[in-house]
């Protein structure tokens, strides 16, 4: 008798939390160690010594380029970012009949909208260079899909791309309509670099779940959106930032996290779930807000102090520190990008990932089809139906 037709069912912890699903050559992240990686490189040191291009030419082909391979990638990546004028006219059509204020929202419908018009066809159907040119197109847009997004809720005209900008610069020009200074081009530049993958989180595994059906490549994308949206996963720069001005001065965050605790809701911007102790992410981006400077850096370090003390007595069994949401909120602020488009900005970064992670899913030509555990009422065959 066949084994694998007889073995009982596995049963994953909540969350599936530890449990390896899939091969990668991606990256990894090392919660233990505090580490993480993108291909053979430390993301850490990528974020300080490389461009956002060359680590997107990484992801999607394997290898840092050298310097006549990123000519012709931040070429390529410039001329697909600039959407046609009839897709642009349709699309802008479709995100104003959506009439929603959030950017990430709308970024769902819009990202729909495109991989349509430009024809974007199932994975299962595709070739490899196929699937790759809807990976790096996708990705490309997706900065001028968000802040023209935003541009409609405020009621302002959407300001068309500015490739000489270069990725990053574009972006905050799109979003802020200002010559970004070159401190905020590497400050937001390492931000998204540190988020453009992290292992097999929720927005990443959505997104190659789909991608294991063949569909298209956008389907795979909008899902990966639209677990983005959700608090715990996207959602919380915004919200570390505003508990920065719940507390307003350092002398009343210790207090401030001792309710919080008190009333059973979690510190946003503390803890992580792979992580067990230091947020390598969450350093560099310390450094980086402490470089930029301003008032909102100084008690963003300040009332880290006292949080992390009042965790550390509260919770003496676990090592909860900072995460990469509690500073990235500060860092995208000092850049001039408004509250409401820290995760739409995220997702500029993460959809990176996500098209690397499909690509590499669709490789895989079987479809990803866990079990469940029935815990209901007593199954009785023969009993009628009420």
């Amino acid at each position: 008798m066949d084994s694998e037709t007889t073995a009982a069912p596995l049963i994953a912890p909540p969350g599936l939390a530890g449990v390896i699903v899939a091969d990668t050559t991606i990256g990894d992240v090392r919660g233990t160690e505090g580490f993480f990686h993108y291909r053979q490189y430390d993301a850490t040191r990528l974020a300080r010594e490389r461009s956002f291009e060359e680590v997107w030419h990484l992801l999607i082909r394997g290898e840092l380029p050298d310097a006549g391979q990123l000519q012709a990638w931040q070429e390529l990546t410039a001329r697909v970012a600039t959407v046609p004028e009839d897709v642009a006219a349709a699309l802008l059509a479709v995100m104003r009949a959506s009439g929603g204020d959030d950017p990430l929202v709308t970024l769902r419908t819009a990202l729909s909208a495109y991989g349509s018009l430009v024809g974007d066809r199932p994975l299962w159907d595709s070739d490899e260079s196929t699937k790759e040119a809807a990976a790096i197109g996708s990705a490309a847009v997706v900065p001028w899909l968000v802040a023209t997004a935003d541009a409609l809720a405020r009621g302002v005209q959407p300001r068309r791309p500015r490739p000489e900008l270069g990725h990053v610069g574009n972006y905050l020009w799109l979003v802020t309509g200002a010559e970004p200074a070159p401190e905020q081009v590497a400050a937001l530049t390492r931000y998204l670099i540190l988020t453009i993958d992290h292992g097999f989180n929720n927005s990443t595994f959505t997104a190659r779940t789909v991608a294991s059906t063949g569909a298209d490549l956008t389907a795979c994308l909008v899902a990966g959106i639209g677990s983005l949206s959700g608090p715990l996963h996207g959602g919380a720069p915004s919200r570390a930032l505003d508990a920065l001005d719940q507390i307003g001065s350092a002398d009343r965050a210790a207090q401030w996290a001792r309710d919080q605790l008190a009333s059973g809701n979690r510190v946003m911007g503390f803890g992580h779930a792979v992580y067990r102790g230091t947020d390598p992410r969450s350093e560099l981006l310390k450094e980086t807000a402490i470089g930029l400077g301003g008032p909102t850096a100084e008690l963003a370090v300040r009332v880290e102090e006292e949080v992390v003390r009042v965790l550390t007595e509260t919770k003496p069994d676990r090592v909860l520190r900072a995460n990469v949401e509690y500073y990235a909120g500060v860092v995208m602020q000092a850049c001039g990008i408004p509250r409401e488009m820290f995760t739409p900005t995220f997702a500029c970064s993460r959809v990176v990932g996500w098209t690397a992670h499909v690509l590499e899913q669709s490789g895989d030509r079987k479809i990803i089809r866990p079990s469940s555990r029935y815990v209901g009422p007593e199954v009785d065959r023969d009993a009628a139906p009420v």
